[in-house]
Parts: structure tokens; sequence; C-alpha cells
């Protein structure tokens, strides 16, 4: 029998340790490094040229047929959007997101809609953490047909995967990959979900099955298990959303068929998720003109949404002044405080600054800089901006601004929600001359 040792190995980056710390020294991340085992006494490697390894027989590309895959539509618009058209037959996704924010209800709300676009064919619902009777409440308060839905609790990876193999799902999905166990080991270890995932995914791209696997994150948002899970899977989709928020973004990662810019918008309801259509009109609907508030306008791969910034500027209490945001990178923030600070000669030195995204939205392109810098300007100034104004546009350091992608989107976006007052470069050439277009 080979022999074992011990050795750490982190769960973000999969990096191997002779011993344990506290931090990383591949990927700098905190409390990742795990125990794990392996194996002392393994085969030595060969040299190609004194083994009898034969070569393999090559193919070239324009000898290779093109082939249509039929995709199957979830019978939800919005994750349809997100995954380019539908499932993939035999793709495998990974659904991660925080505790609480619906992933288990939208998987189950997929399979509902999958077994009504076709009532012969079955799903399957595998929990390692729910009994039947608690999925079943679930799917009760959901409205959902139950007559081809079928469930298995059951932890062990190759059982799972014996089962999907004999009976056929048109889509399974595991709730969660961390509950899997294999090879011995238990549940929620990096071995345990690596095989896991290996097992189920060799099984789902054999038998042609869509595979839903939910995971978990960490409390860094990233997540759940060895790096290599993400490399593993076809799709890996996020949901994203405060749970105090009823508003939830389902965004690709990763995507092999389809695109990574699209997002779905879902408000969450009792009776489950439901699509947003029209996230713009939502917004602007809700919206409270009030100072530090503006709008700016995102694009989404195909989707041009109107979202509102919203920023509080006030005496700070303690000789370092706070900077706190949601749904803005912090670094974002300090950038575009300092910048104000230094070109347009807004005092900020000794106040606090509190920025915003409503509903939830996270700003991941630069294009909302200009809109926060107003909003920010705004608060200080405790002055309100006119209701009809749109700005987007990215801030440099020295106060210019920069053009973005899809400008006549945008501006399209705006005047057809009645935001005829528009900011943005070329119009505007640094944020001081933004700030005099008010």
């Amino acid at each position: 029998m080979p022999k074992t040792e011990k050795i750490f190995e982190c769960e973000k980056c999969g990096a191997q340790h002779l011993k344990w710390s506290g931090r990383c020294s591949e990927c700098g991340s905190w409390s990742t490094i795990k125990e794990a085992t392996t194996s002392k006494n393994q085969e030595p490697r060969t040299n190609f040229q004194t083994n009898n390894a034969a070569p393999a027989k090559t193919v070239s590309f324009a000898n290779v047929a093109n082939t249509e895959t039929s995709r199957i539509s979830t019978g939800i618009t919005e994750v349809d959007r997100v995954l380019g058209g539908g499932f993939i037959p035999g793709a495998v996704i990974l659904l991660a997101g925080e505790p609480g924010n619906g992933k288990s209800t939208l998987a189950a709300q997929i399979l509902d809609k999958i077994g009504q676009l076709s009532p012969t064919s079955s799903t399957l619902y595998v929990s390692g953490e729910e009994s039947a009777e608690q999925v079943k409440l679930r799917l009760d308060r959901l409205s959902a047909k139950l007559d081809n839905f079928h469930f298995l609790g059951e932890t062990d990876a190759l059982t799972v995967a014996a089962t999907i193999a004999q009976t056929r799902p048109a889509v399974a999905v595991i709730d969660s990959i961390q509950t899997m166990t294999a090879e011995g080991s238990g549940a929620g270890s990096l071995g345990a979900v690596r095989a896991s995932a290996g097992i189920l995914t060799e099984c789902a791209k054999t038998n042609n099955v869509p595979l839903i696997l939910i995971g978990q994150v960490t409390k860094d948002g990233a997540t759940a298990g060895p790096k290599s899970l993400e490399h593993l899977v076809d799709v890996v989709l996020t949901l994203e959303g405060d749970r105090e928020s009823h508003y939830r973004i389902l965004r690709a990662e990763k995507n092999r068929f389809g695109s990574t810019e699209e997002i779905g918008v879902f408000t969450m309801a009792e009776q489950g998720l439901k699509e947003v259509k029209n996230p713009s009109e939502l917004f602007v609907r809700e919206r409270n003109i009030l100072p530090g508030s503006c709008m700016t306008c995102l694009v989404e791969g195909s989707r041009a949404m109107l979202v509102e910034v919203q920023a509080l500027v006030h005496p700070s209490a303690y000789s370092a002044p706070v900077r706190r945001s949601s749904g803005l990178d912090m670094n974002r923030l300090q950038m575009i405080v300092a910048v104000l600070a230094s070109r347009a000669r807004l005092p900020l030195g000794k106040a606090d600054v509190h920025v915003n995204v409503v509903g939830g939205i996270k700003l991941r392109e630069p294009a909302a800089d200009l809109a926060v810098a107003l909003a920010i300007y705004s608060a200080a100034k405790n002055i309100t901006l006119p209701s009809d104004l749109c700005a987007f546009g990215e801030l440099g350091l020295g106060g210019e601004l920069r053009s973005v992608r899809a400008s006549d989107r945008r501006i399209t976006e705006a005047l057809r929600f009645g935001l005829k007052k528009i900011i943005s470069p070329p119009d505007a050439k640094t944020i001081a001359d933004a700030i005099s277009r008010i």
C-alpha cells in the first residue's frame, strides 16, 4: 500500500504547501489553506522517448464538419439570455451566490419550467442538505407542477451519477456540490469537491444531460472549493444581490457557449424569482430626487440599463474620514474622491463619504465614474441635480473625462425614459466642465 503524507492545499488557487500558514504564498488569500493527503510513493515520470507510447493521429480543422447544437430553453427569458439561448446538452453549470440569495429557488423554477415545456420529460433534484418534504414545501410555494419532478436525497457522487445515467432526466440539479462525497473524502473537503465534480461532469457529458451544480461562496464572495472546480465546468453563474434587497442579478463569470457580458434581472417575491423585463423602468419609477442622487446608464451585453447612484457627505466625527460604498469598488471610490478634492477643489478631507448603488447593482465598468462624482458633489453642496439628468464617462486622475463604449445606446436608453440632459464625453472634457453644466 502506498504511504500517505500530510500536505496543505489552498482552497482558492489549489497551491500546495508543506506546512500550514494563515496566508497562501501564491494567491495571497487568508485562511484558505486546509489539510489534505497525498500518496507518497508515486510512480516516477518517464521520458516519452524511452517508453512505448505511440503517436496519435491529428485532424485538420478543414475536415471538421460544422454542427449546429440545439439548445434547451429554460422557459425563463432572463436565464436564457445569460446562458446564450438555453442549455447545451451535456453542459455543466455552476450556480454560486451568497446564502439566502435564491439559488435553490431559481434552480427549482428552472426544473419546473422545463417540465412544463416538455411534459413527457422528467427532471431530477438531488439534495444533500434537505429532505424530500422540505424541498416539496418550496415547490408548493412556487406552485410547481410535480408530475415529472423527481427527488433524490443522496450525497455519494457515484450513486448520483449512476442514477442520472439510468433515468436520463431532461435537467438535473445538485444542491449542493459541497455536500457530495467521493473516494472516501468527507463532504466539503477539497478532494471530495474536486472528485465529485469530476464524476458528475463525466456523467453529464456521457449521457448529454445538462447539470446544474449549486455552489456555496466564501466570506470573500468567491466560489467555495478548489479553483479547479470553476475550470471543470462549462458555465459559472453568480446570483448577486443583498439579502435585504428584493433585486437579484444573474451574471455569467464564465461561459464556453456564449457571452459573459449579459445579465439577468429578477425581483425576489414570495412566489419565487420574478423576471424584470425592463430594469430601467423599475429603477426610474422608484427614484427619489434628492441631493446626492444621479442617474447613469450601464451597458451589459446587449442591454442598456439605467441605475441610480446615491451619495451622502457629512462632517466626520473622526480624525480619519470614513469612506463606504455599496455596489462600487472601494479603490474606485477613493480615486474619485481624490480627483474631486484635487481637480474640482471640493473639500472632502474632513468629510465622510458614503456611496450606494440602488437595487444591489454592482458597478463594474468605469462608465459610471462621472455619475458617482456628480452624486458626491451634489451631496457635498446640498444641491439637487436636474430630474432629467443622466451622466456617464470614465474619470482620469487628471480630472479628464474619457469616452466609453456604446455611448449611442446609453443616450437612446436615457432619452427613452425622459432623461434629456446628457452629460458625457466628448461634450464635457473635464470633471470641472461637467460640474459647470449641471
